[in-house]
């Protein structure tokens, strides 16, 4: 055989590995959708930076009742939540400022901005991603942290 027709041969005989695989009608396909990409949270404070220390990423599930109104407080880190069902509004403290967030939407948090969230007539599941950094708290309640402050 001459080398042309050996060389025509081989590339044949790869056709087959490298041909995507045929898969099964009922083989569930994985399906990607992007939820959320940013570089600001909501209120479009861009972010300055992520921390300088060992990162400590942290995933927290949170159930919140309705008719429920969380404590004022504020994140010293870079977070996301991403709401699984329900509705959730947020609220800056002293502005006008907030947003309401639907079953199957993201919100990217404040740092270091005083807020808090809110229910209405139905509960709120979430799941909150942190990027922060070891040592540091993700979350920090206002009225301790001025309890604190005057101890």
């Amino acid at each position: 055989m001459n080398s042309r027709l050996k060389l025509l041969f081989i590339s044949l005989s790869l056709v087959p590995c490298l041909a995507p695989r045929a898969t099964n009608a009922r083989e569930p396909q994985t399906e990607v959708q992007q939820v959320l990409q940013t570089t600001q949270a909501w209120d479009g404070a861009t972010y300055k930076g992520y921390p300088t220390g060992q990162p400590q990423v942290t995933v927290l599930r949170i159930k919140i009742p309705p008719h429920t109104a969380l404590h004022w407080h504020y994140h010293p880190v870079i977070s996301a939540a991403y709401v699984v069902s329900g509705e959730l509004t947020v609220e800056k403290q002293g502005t006008n400022e907030k947003i309401t967030v639907h079953e199957g939407q993201a919100l990217t948090e404040t740092v270091d901005t005083i807020h808090r969230g809110f229910t209405t007539d139905q509960p709120v599941e979430l799941i909150v991603f942190y990027a922060g950094e070891a040592g540091v708290p993700i979350t920090v309640d206002k009225e301790k942290a001025t309890a604190n402050a005057h101890e």
